[in-house]
């Protein structure tokens, strides 16, 4: 999942050096939270207008995670 988000985000930045993303349990097994943290100029095309491209891109997790059976949440930190 971890390298997915990644790929996601490389794909979408100015500088792919800086995309990095943590994996952080939430103490149930089927339960993870990514962090995603890009460059400071690179937020909004992470986010794009009124957050569309962030939701499409939780999507995509959400779709990945189904077909392994778990949870999966994407949250994008500065």
């Amino acid at each position: 999942m971890r390298e997915l988000l990644e790929f996601i985000a490389r794909s979408l930045v100015s500088c792919p050096d800086e995309v990095s993303v943590n994996e952080v349990g939430t103490g149930s097994d089927r339960s993870v939270i990514l962090e995603l943290r890009v460059a400071k100029e690179d937020m909004g095309k992470v986010i794009g207008k009124q957050g569309k491209i962030a939701r499409a891109i939780r999507m995509v997790m959400k779709a990945a995670a189904v077909r392994e059976n778990i949870h999966v949440s994407v949250e994008i930190v500065p």
